[in-house]
């Protein structure tokens, strides 16, 4: 009884997920709702992690760039989420 109890649940949760996803596609795909476009951007600062003698680091800075992100919870068009880029601006490079 627990076993079948345990399995209905897993599919449950297997079917919610699947249905997230679902809808999150089909909002990101057809631009819903129509006044968030699909498409962002967001400024990423990119720098180099140069270790140094001694057990230091050397910060090498790029220019800012632009990173282009989905408006979405998942992934999707080969572009992050923005919330995960907006969280993650800064983008070491360790050498």
């Amino acid at each position: 009884m627990v076993k079948r109890i345990a399995k209905i649940a897993a599919a449950a949760v297997v079917a919610l997920c699947a249905l997230v996803y679902a809808g999150d596609y089909i909002s990101a795909r057809f631009h819903i709702p129509k006044g968030l476009g699909t498409l962002s951007t967001v400024e990423v600062q990119s720098y180099y992690a140069v270790p140094l003698k001694g057990g230091k680091t050397e910060f090498m800075f790029l220019k800012p760039e632009n990173q282009t992100c989905v408006n979405s919870l998942f992934p999707h068009q080969g572009y992050s989420p923005c919330w995960y880029v907006r969280r993650h601006r800064d983008k070491p490079v360790n050498i």
